[in-house]
C-alpha cells in the first residue's frame, strides 16, 4: 500500500469495498452496466452511437453515476460506451465477486479535511445494524469491536 498524508483543505473521494469473505475481491465475468462520466477528460468521438450516448450522458448525468438501462436505445448505448471508456470519457464501476456464497459491497463517500475536523459531504449514510440483524448468521462477540461499530467515525472522539 502507498502511504498517504492528509492535509487540511483537501477533498477526497473514498471507495470502500467490504466483503464477507477473505477481502480479496476479483473482477467478475459479468459486464458492468453502471458508469460515471469523467468530467475532466475530453475527446472527439468517431462513432455516431458514441457521440449520441456521450451527449445524453452530459445532459442527463453530468456528475452522477448512471446505468445503461436509463437509455431508450440500449443497444446503441452498449455500442457507444466502449469508445467512451477507451478514451477515458466514462469510468466503469466494476462488478466484484469472491467465492460462492460470499458478498461484496461497495461504498463511496466524499470527505473534506478541515483544519480542526473531518466532514463527510456526500455518501454519509448512518450504519443501521437493525437492517442486518435479521439475516445475520454470526454475531460480534468482542466488546471492543462492538464499540467500534457503534461509534460515529466522523465526530471528534
Amino acid at each position: 500500500m502507498e502511504e498517504w498524508i492528509f492535509v487540511p483543505g483537501e477533498v477526497i473521494g473514498l471507495d470502500i469495498y467490504v466483503s464477507t469473505g477473505e477481502g480479496k475481491p476479483k473482477l467478475a465475468e459479468q459486464r458492468t452496466t453502471v458508469y460515471k462520466r469523467e468530467i475532466q477528460n475530453t475527446y472527439s468521438l468517431k462513432i455516431q452511437k458514441s457521440r449520441a450516448l456521450f451527449s445524453e450522458v452530459t445532459k442527463r448525468f453530468p456528475t452522477l453515476p448512471f446505468s445503461l438501462r436509463a437509455f431508450e436505445d440500449q443497444v446503441g448505448a452498449k455500442v457507444g460506451v466502449r469508445e467512451c471508456i477507451d478514451h477515458e470519457l466514462i469510468q466503469a464501476y466494476p462488478v466484484l465477486v469472491e467465492k460462492d456464497g460470499e458478498y461484496v459491497a461497495h461504498f463511496k463517500s466524499t470527505v473534506i479535511i478541515l483544519a480542526k475536523s473531518t466532514q463527510v459531504i456526500a455518501g454519509a449514510l448512518p450504519f443501521d445494524t437493525a437492517r442486518f440483524e435479521a439475516t445475520a448468521t454470526k454475531k460480534i462477540e468482542n466488546e471492543e469491536v462492538k464499540a467500534l461499530v457503534a461509534r460515529d467515525l466522523w465526530k471528534k472522539q
